[in-house]
């Protein structure tokens, strides 16, 4: 094992075997194999190869087995697998039609259409998970859209907000992940096939219709011309694969600090136990979001890297992808199970909530005051009476309003009445505002 994603011992926290189920070399194997069967039903159907030749390499291909080790040593050698499995499909295909074979193509023709066929359902788990996490998020923030809390700006008590506000602001970013997701299929998922050097010139004036109706047969986008050395589809999905995971590391944090010892205004998951203290619940599942989101926030520096892909075909930009892509879908398919965990067991303590909303007197509550006053003198001087207030009240204890009543009285104001309503109010507004724009997609779970 070289690391956590195909490691049993740390399978439960940062492997997803659906996903590498499609990242297995079985699974390259098979895709390349399809591959080259699709390619020889097209160009027999359009006069390229023989009638015949296309028929028994549809009819052999997909029997064969090739095992990944037998690939090995001509990988090696040629620094991509395809030489080695075309020799092994030629020779099981048998002369004369096996010389058919990967015909016009090229190796990087074989190993990007393979990846981008396996990235079909891959893309799919992850849409299915992400549809799952924004319904789950989005029912919760109604739940609890009228729950008050604490807002926090710059880790200190703010302004009064709710529950449900707070868990919009993770759903409303994950929505427009998923409209991006959509935006992005077909710059991702499309066909590759350029020949030796991206001008398909042995399949001739057919060459278009070639690409095209590969395209087809293997439902994949058609593109204007290949994209062998244009990688930004693949950065744009290392890109996406990162913001999906930075996204959950965000709400992931929020958890963590949210359900800290001495604070413990809300709970998702089972907490995990230490090896010597009996009381601790330590919140994993938060800790390995968070680590994911670091993860492939670094993984996409080094995709933004392949943009470098030089002249007709570049070995060393294609050899770093193989080896970041794989970790990144993964981790991002581990991270949306893990966040659907979460969302499902949300608990929140509206008590320790309320109990943090009266924190520093109820400091919480200066800003409406402040505005309050506002109506009687300029908001400038109403702020500064509401520090000078804070201050003694941080000095001496009581509440906020004890120590701003006479400074009241000494300016021949009232003292005005706020509470939260006003907050609860568009917080919970915010939220129907939300949830009515998001895709009716996003309701439907299955995860």
């Amino acid at each position: 094992m070289t690391g956590v994603f195909d490691d049993p011992i740390f399978a439960g926290l940062f492997g997803d075997p659906e996903v590498a189920a499609h990242l297995t070399p079985e699974a390259e194997i098979a895709a390349m194999i399809r591959f080259e069967v699709a390619l020889a039903i097209v160009e027999a159907r359009l006069g390229i190869i023989p009638s015949e030749a296309g028929d028994a390499i549809a009819a052999a291909l997909p029997g064969v087995a090739v095992e990944p080790a037998d690939l090995a040593a001509g990988t090696r050698s040629a620094g991509v697998p395809v030489p080695a499995l075309v020799a092994a499909l030629r020779e099981a295909a048998g002369a004369p039609h096996g010389a058919f074979i990967h015909w016009g193509a090229t190796s990087q023709d074989v190993w990007d259409t393979g990846f981008v066929l396996r990235l079909v359902p891959i893309l799919g788990i992850l849409e299915r998970r992400l549809v799952a996490l924004v319904g789950r998020l989005g029912d919760a923030a109604r739940t609890h859209a009228r729950l008050p809390m604490a807002g926090r700006t710059r880790s200190q008590v703010a302004t009064p907000t709710t529950l449900g506000l707070r868990i919009a602001g993770w759903v409303a970013p994950l929505g427009r992940c998923l409209d991006r997701l959509a935006e992005m299929r077909s710059r991702v998922l499309a066909v590759q096939l350029g020949g030796a050097s991206g001008n398909l010139s042995i399949l001739g004036a057919r060459a278009p219709e070639a690409m095209d109706l590969l395209a087809d047969e293997l439902g994949l986008a058609r593109v204007a011309k290949p994209w062998g050395t244009e990688r930004d589809g693949l950065v744009e999905l290392s890109n996406w694969l990162a913001m999906v995971s930075g996204l959950l590391a965000r709400m992931a944090g929020d958890l963590v600090i949210l359900g800290r010892t001495e604070i413990g205004e809300l709970f998702a998951g089972e907490g995990g136990g230490s090896s010597t203290m009996p009381q601790k619940a330590n919140p994993v599942l938060p800790e390995a979001l968070i680590a994911l989101g670091r993860f492939n926030a670094g993984q996409a520096g080094v995709m933004a890297g392949t943009l470098f892909h030089l002249e007709d075909r570049d070995g060393t930009a294609w050899m770093t992808e193989w080896s970041v892509l794989p970790q990144m879908l993964v981790a991002t398919g581990a991270g949306l199970a893990h966040a659907n965990e979460l969302a499902a067991s949300l608990r929140p303590c509206a008590e320790r909530m309320a109990a943090t909303m009266e924190v520093a007197g109820g400091a919480i509550h200066a800003e409406a005051l402040a505005f309050a006053l506002a109506r009687a003198m300029p908001l400038p001087e109403a702020q500064a009476m509401l520090k000078r207030a804070a201050r003694s009240q941080a000095q001496h204890g009581g509440s906020l309003r004890d120590h701003l009543s006479p400074l009241c009285a000494a300016r021949g104001v009232e003292m005005p009445v706020t509470d939260a309503t006003d907050a609860i109010d568009n917080a919970e507004r915010l939220v129907e505002r939300l949830l009515a724009g998001l895709a009716p997609s996003a309701g439907a779970r299955d995860e």
